[in-house]
């Protein structure tokens, strides 16, 4: 009954976490499209954003799953 917790909490987190970059980057492209910053820049630190968030994601992952090993827990996949 429980099993569709952690898929609906994922989804949900994705669908925020897209929508949030998706909205910083398009406020940064269009500010830079007044003539405040080049257009390389702006796709550079969008990328920049988006590698950190990945590697950030990562680290938290690694992170849960060492302390929950260390707990004893089974992360065993049926």
């Amino acid at each position: 009954m429980m099993d569709w917790v952690p898929i609906a909490f994922v989804t949900f987190k994705v669908i925020v976490f897209g929508a949030g970059m998706f909205f910083a980057i398009k406020w940064h492209y269009e500010r830079g499209k007044n003539g405040k910053e080049k257009q390389g820049t702006v796709a550079r630190a969008g990328g920049k954003v988006a590698a950190v968030f990945v590697l950030s994601l990562l680290g938290l992952s690694l992170l849960t799953f060492g302390l929950s090993t260390m707990l004893g827990l089974d992360l065993t996949f049926p």
